[in-house]
This record gives C-alpha cells, structure tokens and sequence, in this order.
C-alpha cells in the first residue's frame, strides 16, 4: 500500500540512504525525497534510485533552479520538491518527466504552481499557513488539485488537516534526523503511517 506521505530525509548520508528508503518503503512510503542540502545530495538519490528502482519514486528536495532539476535527472531522481514556486523549475520537471512539487502559500502562487503545470502542490509552511488558510484556499482551487501539507505536520494533528481538506503531508523531522538508525526510521514510518490511515477513516 502506497500512501500519500512523502519522505523527506533531510541531512541523510549517501551510506545510511539505501537501509533507510528500504524502512520507508516497508512502512508504505514510496515517496522520497532527499533535499539537495543534505551531504552528497546526488550520490544518495543515485543510490536510492538504483536500489528501490521501480518499487519507490525517488527524488530531491529544496530544488531551486532548471541546473539542479536536470542534475536531480541525471542522478536517477524523478521527484522534484521545491519550497517555493518558480514556474522554470516546474517547467524543466515536467519537460523531463518528473513529478514537480513547488512550494506555495497564497493562492497566487498556487495558481502561478498550476499554469506551470505542476503535479501537485506542497502548502508550505503548512503550520504558518493554518487549516483556516488552507481550507479558505481550497475552495478556489481547480477540483483534483492535490494538495501536500509540509513544515509542523505530524501524527498529532493529521487528523485535523485530513478532516479540513488536505490529500497528503511531506514528513520532515517527524520521520528523520540524521544519527537515526533504518529501524528508527522505520518505527517512526510505521506509526506515521498508522496515524495517518487513521485520520483518512475519520475523515472519510
């Protein structure tokens, strides 16, 4: 079962990348994104992509630029999340391939993210935002929009996004900080994913 939670592996190394995707994907995580500020940023998502091959989408994060997007390419990545919108970056994603996921929190940007042709949009930061914010800006949203909640978004209050609205959630520090081990990361994975099943029910 693939949820609609990415994981963001902020910090990781390129030799801990593999044991922890693979604790990822086992939790039903099979979306990852490494952000490019982490050490040797390609070099994990290269070894990621290779390992998990067709099993897990594979990514980066903090993408800024089209030179970055095609680097992320290069490297076996076909996840592109950005915590802004800039519509060359969108465009270079999706010229490519790529799933791009561009950071907004007004509905300009949301739309500017669309025009773009962006594959879903990242609410970010979700907790500056609020459920209010959120709520208020899906309503002028494009039906089939989705929608990621990311930044202070966790098991204690997935219900409350689930409930106003939101499709999915990108986990940061609530998954993973670096000195984790696999099975750290795995345990936390786990009851991310229960937690998050949970507030689907509730909210459906």
């Amino acid at each position: 079962m693939s949820l609609p939670l990415i994981g963001i592996l902020r910090g990781i190394s390129p030799d801990d990348a593999i044991a922890v995707g693979e604790a990822l994907l086992a939790a039903g995580i099979s979306r990852i994104e490494v952000p490019l500020n982490s050490p040797e940023p390609l070099e994990s998502i290269r070894r990621l992509a290779t390992a998990l091959d067709d099993r897990a989408l594979i990514g980066a994060g903090t993408v800024l630029t089209p030179a970055q997007v095609r680097d992320v390419f290069a490297a076996g990545g076909r996840l592109v999340v950005s915590p802004n919108c800039r519509p060359a970056v969108i465009t270079e994603s999706r010229r490519l391939g790529m799933e791009s996921w561009p950071g907004v929190a007004t509905p300009s940007e949301a739309f500017d993210a669309i025009d773009a042709g962006a594959t879903g949009l990242k609410l970010f930061p979700a907790v500056q935002v609020g459920i209010e914010g959120m709520k208020a800006m899906r309503a002028v949203l494009p039906g089939g929009t989705r929608l990621y909640a990311v930044g202070g978004i966790g098991a204690s209050n997935f219900a409350a996004w689930r409930a106003g609205g939101i499709d999915g959630a990108g986990l940061g520090s609530a998954l993973y900080t670096p000195g984790l081990t696999a099975s750290e990361v795995g345990e936390r994975a786990r009851s991310l994913a229960a937690a998050w099943c949970a507030a689907d029910d509730n909210a459906s």
